[in-house]
């Protein structure tokens, strides 16, 4: 079992839903964002010009250079594939904000440490959907366990050449795009 993630951008609108649901459900303040939604584009040519919206979570790395670079092993990967820091072994040096290719990290001041997102692990041992994947009323997120060619997510992935972002970097992520 690896859990992933898919974002459909053919549907995402920037409602910022997700992001919401998120600082909610993890108490963050109104600053704090585990999933950024960029604005991608203008793309093409004038007039014909395009753009869509891209939810950036944590990538949840299967080669993730946040847990091999943090000298404490507050960051860690757990065996089902999601990536977390744990609050008692982290000093907040920031060197996995460094070392992260996404820039999905952020530092809470008031706790002193790195925090991002945890794909809702709880909810999901739980059988529960993240928030972010039960917010979306486009339904443009998707959730479930990789390894199983017969999930959905595997379905879709397979069925809409959906992508990583930035799979060159070799970090194996754990999120996938549909690209419009």
């Amino acid at each position: 079992m690896r859990w992933g993630m898919l974002v459909d951008l053919r549907k995402c609108v920037g409602c910022h839903a997700c992001t919401v649901a998120c600082q909610n459900i993890n108490g963050l303040g109104f600053d704090e964002k585990w999933t950024k939604v960029l604005r991608v584009g203008p793309i093409g040519q004038f007039p014909n010009l395009s753009g869509y919206f891209m939810p950036v979570p944590c990538m949840h790395c299967e080669d993730a250079p946040c847990v091999e670079g943090c000298p404490t092993g507050a960051s860690y990967k757990r065996e089902d594939g999601i990536v977390l820091v744990d609050e008692d072994k982290c000093l907040g040096c920031k060197f996995c904000m460094v070392v992260c290719p996404y820039g999905v990290r952020t530092f809470n001041e008031k706790k002193g440490i790195v925090e991002k997102c945890i794909m809702c692990y709880e909810r999901l041992e739980k059988g529960e959907p993240t928030r972010c994947t039960e917010t979306c009323q486009l339904k443009a997120r998707y959730c479930g366990d990789l390894d199983d060619p017969n999930s959905e997510i595997s379905i879709m992935i397979g069925r809409y050449n959906a992508k990583p972002l930035h799979a060159e970097l070799g970090t194996k992520p754990a999120v996938y795009y549909i690209i419009p």
